[in-house]
């Protein structure tokens, strides 16, 4: 019984305080009550690609609309060949899920501005699109009903698996990228390539990561926690990552 208690205590200061702390800082913020009202032009974060000859990779993520919005982000990946255009990819809840270009490759997201997870240019990104593109082409939920909000497949299973795909990006997305835990085709468990971080997941409803990227994570319901040692930061549920 003790045990059981303490468990439940940390997980409502863990995870329950943060989140019901951001859900009431989102109850109060100014924000667009629908998608009509939201804005969804360029932050102005990328130059124009006629100014940037070298070939690009971003992803950025934002937090999402909606009362998902106190908990959650959304997260698209750019990448730009040289001498080449901007192509955006999301995956979405309508239509076909997996769009390219469907809005400015830095818009913002329901009107909140987007926050760049990791940029890689030059030769590195030269290298790298090609194996990005076909980790997008290989996504096995790209076909329209391939989407579900909680827990996944959604936006941010999209761009987790691309990131494990290709894991000289170096990065995982924010911890409030709910469903990025979700593996694809109802896996409980993965090595990256490298075999530089392992995860493992109940269909993205409790897991846990470990390992150069992630750290060390728990996820409880989508929700994660925890520490990164080889770049100090902590990882706190719906706030996202305090830390370098």
């Amino acid at each position: 019984m003790k045990l059981l208690r303490n468990v439940l205590v940390l997980f409502l200061v863990i995870y329950l305080m943060p989140a019901l702390a951001s859900a009431g800082y989102w109850y109060i913020k100014e924000r667009p009550q629908s998608w009509r009202e939201a804005n969804w032009k360029s932050a102005g974060i990328l130059p124009k690609a006629e100014d940037t000859p070298q070939a690009t990779i971003h992803v950025f993520s934002a937090a999402t609309g909606g009362l998902k919005g106190a908990v959650s982000s959304h997260a698209w990946i750019v990448t730009k060949a040289a001498n080449g255009s901007y192509n955006r990819y999301d995956k979405v809840g309508w239509g076909t899920p997996v769009r390219k270009n469907g809005y400015a490759p830095d818009a913002f997201w329901y009107s909140n501005t987007p926050r760049v997870v990791v940029s890689v240019s030059g030769e590195q990104a030269v290298r790298l699109i090609p194996r990005i593109e076909a980790a997008i082409a290989a996504y096995p939920y790209s076909k329209p009903g391939g989407y579900r909000m909680w827990p996944g497949p959604n936006s941010n299973t999209f761009v987790a698996h691309v990131l494990r795909s290709v894991p000289e990006l170096g990065v995982v997305l924010p911890p409030d990228a709910v469903g990025r835990d979700y593996l694809p085709e109802g896996r409980i468990f993965a090595v990256d390539p490298d075999g530089r971080d392992v995860h493992a997941t109940l269909y993205g409803l409790l897991g846990i990561s470990a390992g150069l990227r992630s750290g060390i994570e728990l996820h409880i319901m989508g929700l994660v926690a925890g520490v990164d040692l080889y770049r100090p930061a902590i990882k706190i549920p719906a706030i996202g990552r305090i830390g370098i």
